[in-house]
């Protein structure tokens, strides 16, 4: 995309919310008890006059998200150094990018984050600006890692990428700028997946569990048929056919979509995980899984704090630099992980 191009699109999107609206068509985009934010509108309406993602190959997908995050993405934060590095695992190195803070406190626990994409698309660009917020407003280092892609490496290969990257975080955390053996987990959409699953598996191999779990608008059952679903079945830029779109390229024939590592709300006993903060977006096919899985793990007596943002679409952590309302989120959210990684979560659950 030239760089004309995104000069314009981000000089558009910066226009009063009643103008966008009024060049969307003029009405609020309201479902299910909702109102959708006027720049999501607007830019839904824009997404309308292309081709669909869930028309493209893989290869093509990746490079429209990739000019979407040159786009919709917001800047560095102040203060926030980046360092690009590769980190080890059984299937060789992955890229990785670590974010550290000049506020930063050393008694922080390190921040391993895996971006969204269904595990087909996406990169580290993808979460760049809000992997910053996250350092800089949590006060914590954060290492994004760059997980293998489906199809090419379907499950469970992008989710054993970020497993193995954890763990060898959290085994050398003084290098990355937190304290050794400590470490937590986050991600957004099939992140928010990882996360959950990461948490569920090192339970099962008896290992410590993290010291938060950041779960933002997760996928937590891909083979659900919540109201949500149906309700928000059309949405930008997740829609329901996206959604089969990605499940079909990242889940092989053999694949049970009810296995607790594709679907972490299907494991029976969510008892001794981490203490978690679960978002949401109001507009999304995702909203009532991840309220369903943030019930739940309250139910087994996990420490949890929900927050749903209503007027918000899927992925608006990669629309910071475009839609002020999900900046202002994205800070919200950094701000809950440092009070659950100074131990506040228990006293604020809610």
């Amino acid at each position: 995309m030239s760089q004309v191009r995104r000069v314009l699109a981000k000089t558009l999107l910066s226009l009063p919310a009643p103008l966008l609206r009024l060049m969307s068509g003029g009405v609020a985009v309201y479902k299910g008890g909702r109102t959708l934010d006027p720049r999501f509108q607007f830019m839904a309406a824009q997404a309308g006059r292309l081709p669909a993602m869930s028309a493209m190959s893989p290869e093509e997908a990746r490079r429209t998200s990739a000019e979407g995050s040159l786009i919709y993405g917001g800047r560095l934060e102040p203060g926030v150094s980046v360092e690009n590095l590769v980190l080890p695992t059984d299937g060789g190195d992955v890229p990785a990018r670590t974010y550290r803070s000049d506020r930063a406190d050393p008694a922080m626990p390190v921040i391993v984050f895996a971006h969204f994409g269904g595990g087909v698309i996406g990169d580290l660009d993808t979460s760049h600006a809000f992997c910053s917020i996250l350092a800089r407003v949590a006060r914590a280092s954060v290492v994004s890692i760059g997980y293998r892609l489906a199809p090419e490496h379907r499950f469970p290969v992008g989710l054993e990428d970020v497993l193995a990257a954890y763990r060898h975080v959290r085994d050398n955390a003084a290098r990355f700028g937190g304290v050794e053996g400590r470490a937590m987990i986050a991600g957004d959409s099939m992140g928010g997946n990882f996360a959950a699953v990461i948490c569920q598996e090192l339970r099962r191999a008896g290992e410590a569990q993290p010291d938060l779990q950041l779960l933002i608008y997760p996928c937590v059952d891909v083979a659900s048929e919540t109201p949500s679903m149906t309700t928000y079945a059309e949405t930008f830029p997740l829609s329901r056919t996206m959604m089969e779109w990605f499940v079909g390229h990242y889940i092989g024939p053999e694949d049970d979509p009810a296995d607790p590592r594709l679907s972490p709300v299907r494991e029976p006993d969510l008892s001794g995980l981490a203490p978690a903060v679960v978002v949401t977006a109001g507009f999304d096919p995702l909203v009532d899984q991840g309220e369903a899985y943030a019930k739940r793990l309250r139910a087994a007596g996990v420490a949890v704090i929900y927050r749903c943002y209503d007027s918000l679409a899927h992925g608006f952590t990669a629309f910071t630099g475009v839609v002020p309302a999900a900046d202002i989120a994205c800070r919200e959210i950094a701000g809950l992980v440092r009070e659950g990684l100074e131990g506040r979560l228990a006293r604020t659950a809610g």
